[in-house]
């Protein structure tokens, strides 16, 4: 797949290794995406299924290490150590479990082998056993990564313009509004996406991931969406007799609290991946597919990053050549740097101060002024 060797094409002029508030050139970029390829090692684009599956296999037995050191010694622990080692077990469960969510997301993208059945099949199961729907995200992905940045078209975290804000926007345009906001969506966003779409494009009915004949989806791809339903079901119904034998407490301790960890992280990562004040989002005049491509941003979370197979920081160069696996995306992310220059954009920022930062001042999307008939929108928050 990779070309090998370098490209011929100049680096674009550098900017300075950490400047995350400047914005990103909206122009088209002076390189094609054929020449970005040319950068990348050749090895980057192999994908091993014995190197996956290693990534696969070691998640799998810190998730059963936890869960069996958390079921067999955490009900004789002393009072109060249980109330310490409960929520140690939910944050480390939760995040072993986003591990998992990468890993599908990896599958879903046929990032982890050659072999599509086997990606589907290791996708569907992971998703599911998360509660999400495997197919319903991989065909509303495919389009969100075919339309990136457009207004018109993206499928996720679609920016709206002053014009398209609800009344309330104004009343959440302060700290206590940014809060509430964002305790709503780390904790109920991810299932209002599925069940709504919202972050979404507008359609002319609902759109839902776990419905079969949504606008999301096309009339083949219909039994697919079936499937994943199913699936999701059968899982739901395994927790009902969980339940029945365990207890109510008992499943939401063990796998209810990491669910929610993982869904905070799920809507987390993808809203600081795509919402940054220096990034521009392009009307149908002005996109096109490498321009949203680029209009990403790779963050740093820290030791989080391994733990999360560097979703976290390799999105840009993911969003060019999704089938790279993550294994080999850093190496790629390094080497397409100097070949984008300032069309690259990485903010190192705590994301605890970032998502804060971006909630207040990506608030709406418009021209700058005097541009109105350009087709390209940046945030804003003044209302």
């Amino acid at each position: 797949m990779g070309a090998g060797g370098r490209t011929s094409v100049p680096p674009s002029p550098k900017k300075p290794e950490f400047y995350p508030l400047k914005r990103v050139p909206c122009s088209k970029p002076p390189f094609t995406l054929s020449q970005i390829k040319k950068a990348i090692p050749r090895h980057c684009f192999k994908r091993s299924v014995l190197r996956s599956f290693s990534y696969l296999i070691y998640d799998l037995v810190l998730a059963s290490l936890f869960y069996y050191v958390a079921t067999n010694y955490f009900p004789s622990l002393p009072q109060p150590l249980p109330y310490v080692a409960w929520p140690l077990y939910w944050a480390m469960q939760g995040c072993i479990f986003t591990a998992f969510w990468a890993l599908a997301h990896e599958c879903g993208h046929q990032a982890f082998s050659d072999y599509q059945w086997l990606d589907d099949t290791i996708s569907f199961i992971l998703h599911t056993f998360l509660l999400t729907p495997y197919f319903s995200l991989k065909y509303s992905y495919r389009r969100h990564h075919s339309n990136t940045g457009s207004l018109e078209r993206d499928e996720v975290f679609v920016p709206k313009k002053k014009s398209a804000l609800k009344w309330w926007a104004k009343h959440f345009n302060n700290p206590l509004g940014r809060f509430l906001e964002i305790s709503i969506q780390l904790t109920l966003g991810w299932p209002l996406y599925l069940l709504f779409n919202i972050t979404g494009p507008p359609y002319d009915r609902l759109a839902c991931h776990y419905d079969p004949y949504g606008p999301i989806f096309s009339d083949r791809q219909r039994l697919q969406i079936y499937v994943s339903d199913a699936g999701v079901l059968a899982v739901t119904y395994a927790l009902y007799r969980l339940v029945l034998a365990k207890g109510v407490g008992w499943v939401i301790s063990v796998y209810g609290v990491p669910l929610l960890v993982v869904n905070a992280f799920l809507v987390m990562i993808t809203y600081l991946q795509h919402t940054h004040p220096s990034l521009p989002h392009y009307e149908s005049s002005e996109w096109d597919w490498l321009r949203g491509a680029l209009s990403t941003v790779d963050r740093d979370y820290g030791i989080l990053n391994k733990v999360f197979h560097d979703i976290t920081r390799i999105h840009v160069a993911h969003h060019l050549f999704p089938t790279i696996p993550h294994y080999h995306a850093m190496e790629a992310t390094k080497v397409i740097k100097p070949v984008l220059g300032e069309y690259y954009q990485f903010d190192g920022t705590p994301v605890y101060e970032a998502i804060w930062r971006e909630l207040k001042e990506c608030v709406y999307v418009e021209p700058d002024e005097g541009d109105n008939d350009k087709g390209v929108l940046w945030f804003r928050n003044k209302l």
